[in-house]
């Protein structure tokens, strides 16, 4: 059996120490400062050295908040000396004239900073109080060093009715891409589910809203954890040539695959001046669902997960080579395999471009192979499985 085509885009929680106890981050506690089962800095360069021996992903620094790591700078500059396309993920609050510079120096090709709301109000309330003013300051000081920035927005019932005014905000402040991230019902997530999580047909609705926002261009637009997007891209685009409605959409629209380069979803990748690489690595469309085909996620213990809200273990990169992982794990064969798929997933003629949220059916269901449970679309009787 011929080598299964290794990541696209590799997230690294650094760290589980944070600044802030947001109340919807994914991990059910989180330690305000470094904690001894860290990787240390040795077992990062390893870490690295192992991905670049078969892969050139997008490598994203997240945590926790990965700026809390003394040694982060000198990890992102190993990571971009190995060939890998560098990216961080931050809630940005610690990010001052120094840092952004430190930042830069270190050659990280994007940066994301997480907004969830389009107010001071309404991000204070997952993020604590200051924490908008703090990382507005931080994308300003990103600005004057020249590092590119883009804006996560987890979307929940508090913030759903602002996503045309958290648009409006990434593009005045120059953003370079919007990501929306639907909420996964993991971690803190699962004590929050029910007072903030959205029902499916809102889900629907914003991704409606999503599709013509990202039609009219501007910005670079993503969704992450709502594959069923690539469902309504493709069952607009029909309807537009059935009423003969033509209109100019934005090139990372067209792109649309599963073995090219980039990730539908909200997570940052890298783009640089003059590198069309990894350029066209961030702006492509790909495919649904990536979790453990084209994403994985390796903890700060060195275990590596599908994605970083998919909390079944594939291996730990302490024991076991990260390719070995990766190639040969029991559970990446699995969600690499749309077959397997239950309920409405495994009938859908979508389930090889959308896949469903294989990490909010285990959230809701404890298995990672059921149906998504926050898909409103039912599958045509008889309908072949769509080929992309």
């Amino acid at each position: 059996m011929s080598p299964y085509p290794p990541p696209r885009l590799v997230f690294w929680e650094t760290t589980a120490g944070c600044n802030l106890a947001c109340i919807h981050c994914r991990r059910i506690t989180v330690a305000d400062q470094l904690l001894p089962q860290d990787l240390t800095t040795q077992e990062s360069f390893q870490l690295i050295d192992q991905i670049a021996e078969f892969a050139r992903p997008i490598f994203v620094l997240s945590g926790g908040e990965p700026l809390f790591r003394p040694d982060i700078f000198d990890i992102a500059r190993y990571a971009t000396d190995a060939g890998l396309i560098v990216a961080l993920a931050t809630n940005g609050t610690l990010i001052d004239g120094h840092v952004a510079r430190e930042i830069h120096d270190a050659g990280i090709r994007r940066v994301s900073v997480s907004f969830d709301g389009a107010d001071a109000p309404t991000h204070d309330i997952f993020r604590g109080k200051g924490a908008f003013d703090a990382a507005r300051q931080g994308i300003e000081e990103l600005k004057r060093v020249g590092v590119p920035f883009q804006i996560n927005t987890t979307v929940a019932r508090h913030n759903a009715h602002q996503m045309p005014e958290t648009l409006a905000l990434a593009k005045e402040w120059g953003a370079a891409a919007l990501h929306l991230f639907l909420l996964v019902p993991v971690g803190c997530g699962v004590e929050i589910a029910e007072d903030q999580q959205l029902q499916a047909d809102k889900y629907e609705e914003i991704l409606n809203w999503m599709y013509d926002a990202e039609v009219e261009g501007g910005i670079e637009l993503k969704a992450t954890c709502a594959p069923h997007y690539f469902r309504i891209v493709r069952q607009r685009q029909a309807q537009e040539r059935r009423l003969g409605i033509v209109r100019e959409r934005p090139a990372s629209m067209h792109r649309q695959r599963h073995a090219g380069g980039g990730h539908p979803g909200g997570h940052p990748g890298g783009e640089a001046e003059g590198n069309g690489q990894a350029r066209h690595a961030m702006n492509a469309m790909t495919k649904g669902c990536l979790a453990g085909t084209g994403v994985c996620f390796v903890s700060h213990r060195g275990e590596v997960f599908p994605c970083g809200y998919l909390p079944r273990e594939a291996g730990n990169i302490r024991s076991r080579p990260f390719q070995e992982i990766w190639q040969e794990s029991e559970l990446f064969q699995e969600l690499r395999n749309p077959d397997l798929l239950g309920g409405k997933c495994g009938i859908c003629e979508f389930k090889n471009l959308c896949s469903g949220c294989r990490a909010r059916a285990y959230g809701m269901t404890a298995d990672y192979l059921a149906e998504e449970p926050f898909c409103t679309y039912v599958p045509r009787q008889g309908a072949g499985a769509m080929t992309f």
